[in-house]
């Protein structure tokens, strides 16, 4: 069963920022497609970020060019660099990794935008 543990969540102050990662059990070749989504408090889960296994990427427009997507499938990890905070962005990040017959997700890490 693939387990994905994000980390890097925390406090930060409105312009700062914060790098997450996502540790995938395995081998994250296999997977087509990373993502990241979020969850803010009484608010649905949204589509941050997410690549493709040929590096194909797309953002929400909420995040567009602030945030960036990347994936290592030498170490198993992909990330989301997030540059530029706002409060809004407080919410919690969770991890996405789709292959054929599978959608798994991991526990999810909290940020929160705070001065």
């Amino acid at each position: 069963q693939v387990q994905l543990v994000e980390s890097g969540g925390g406090l930060v102050q409105p312009g700062g920022s914060l790098r997450l990662s996502c540790a995938v059990s395995g081998s994250m070749f296999s997977f087509t497609v990373m993502g990241w989504y979020r969850q803010a408090p009484e608010k649905q889960r949204e589509l941050v970020a997410r690549i493709t296994r040929g590096g194909s990427t797309n953002y929400a427009d909420s995040v567009k060019g602030r945030f960036t997507i990347s994936r290592d499938n030498a170490k198993n990890t992909a990330y989301l660099q997030m540059n530029s905070l706002k409060p809004e962005d407080t919410a919690v990040y969770y991890c996405n990794a789709v292959r054929p017959g599978t959608n798994s997700w991991g526990q999810g890490t909290q940020v929160t935008v705070s001065s």
